[in-house]
């Protein structure tokens, strides 16, 4: 019998044994890193990123 393999990346498992708030919190962490030298503030980061889980959530709502 064959065994299929896939790759897993890190990020992909440490995010997945995560909850959902930390998951949120590590996003936001490495948003704000990320975009330290830019115009971007802390909050309109916080805000895209509580709307486009919104979205997602509402997807995934309607689809059941």
């Amino acid at each position: 019998m064959k065994t299929d393999t896939q790759k897993v990346l890190p990020e992909e498992f440490i995010l997945s044994v995560l909850s959902p708030e930390q998951r949120l919190d590590a996003v936001l962490r490495l948003s704000s890193e990320a975009f330290q030298k830019t115009k971007l503030t802390l909050k309109g980061i916080e805000t895209a990123v509580k709307k486009i889980r919104k979205k997602v959530y509402d997807k995934k709502k309607n689809s059941y």
